[in-house]
């Protein structure tokens, strides 16, 4: 297994796994920019506009910064706490009837474990960004 972590595709492919649900996200709201505007509409978030471009910029580029490798920590961190917000925005499973309830408190139990994730990430890349030169000088 040794061998196979070592290599910088597996790095790549790790990455862009965990991102997946950001990049996604992001993608979609790009794609169909009105009904990322009908979701910030529905949870409250007005002006719509300006909290899809944000969510947009914040899902993007935090996805980019990881899956490049560049700044890793910072994409982590931005999207750790970008999760953290959605949970009393948009899975407010304490003031739902069953059995959305259950299902939303299963929602935040997920967010709680890729927040977990994600600080793994800031920790371990912000480490290696005091010591290694940027992805491009780095060959990655």
């Amino acid at each position: 297994m040794e061998r196979i972590f070592a290599k910088n595709w597996f790095g790549v492919i790790a990455r862009v796994v965990l991102t997946f649900m950001f990049w996604a996200s992001g993608l979609a709201k790009s794609i169909d920019f009105s009904a990322g505007m009908a979701e910030m509409t529905h949870f409250g978030l007005e002006p719509a506009a300006f909290f899809n471009v944000a969510t947009i910029v914040v899902q993007l580029g935090g996805s980019a910064l990881i899956i490049l490798n560049f700044h890793a920590w910072a994409g982590a961190l931005a999207l750790a706490v970008f999760t953290a917000a959605t949970i009393p925005i948009a899975h407010t499973f304490w003031t739902m009837e069953e059995p959305i309830r259950t299902i939303e408190f299963y929602v935040v139990v997920e967010h709680i474990s890729i927040i977990g994730a994600l600080l793994v990430v800031a920790w371990a890349t912000s480490r290696k960004d005091r010591s290694t030169p940027a992805p491009a000088q780095a060959g990655i």
